[in-house]
Formats: structure tokens, C-alpha cells, sequence
């Protein structure tokens, strides 16, 4: 995740901490030994808000609900491998 604001590198750790909720909103189970779920963040340092004083309440908990939504968009857009015989979640849609 990238944000436009000036953060120090503990208020950018923060953010990703938070960010990680969004993949425990769409991931059953998450965090895992094996799966390697991780976030990361990035302050480009180009807006004039931030710094010490900055509340990350707001950007973590947007930031939560894109990851999720990002996830569970990924999910409903994935298509199969070719010629596994494997099926996608729209694969698996009754209309």
C-alpha cells in the first residue's frame, strides 16, 4: 500500500499492522505458517500532512477496507490455469 503523506518509518509499520485486518476480513484462515501473508507500506513523502503528529486512525482503516476489497476482487476475477480442470469462483456461480 502506498500513501501520499510524510511518515516515519514506525508510523509506516503501524499502517501496514493495520492494513493487515483487511486480510483477515477476507481470508479464512489467515496468517498461517506456510502462506506468507505480509503488507507492506509506502509513504511517498510528497504531501505537506504528516510527521509525528499525523492520527493514522483514518488511512489504517481505509486502508483495511481496500485490502480487503482487493482480495475478495482478486478472488472474483481469478480465471484458471489452462487446461487444469481447475474452476473459478465464477466458474462455480448457478444462474
Amino acid at each position: 500500500m502506498a500513501v501520499d503523506a510524510i511518515l516515519t518509518p514506525a508510523q509506516a509499520r503501524r499502517l501496514a499492522i493495520m492494513a493487515q485486518d483487511g486480510l483477515a476480513r477476507a481470508i479464512r484462515p489467515v496468517h498461517a505458517p506456510y502462506d506468507g501473508d505480509v503488507v507492506f507500506a509506502l509513504a511517498t513523502a510528497c504531501a505537506a500532512g504528516g510527521g509525528p503528529g499525523i492520527h493514522l486512525d483514518a488511512p489504517g482503516a481505509l486502508a483495511a477496507d481496500c485490502l480487503a476489497r482487493a482480495v475478495a476482487r482478486g478472488v472474483y476475477e481469478a480465471t484458471p490455469w489452462p487446461e487444469t480442470g481447475v474452476r473459478g469462483w465464477r466458474d462455480l456461480r448457478t444462474d
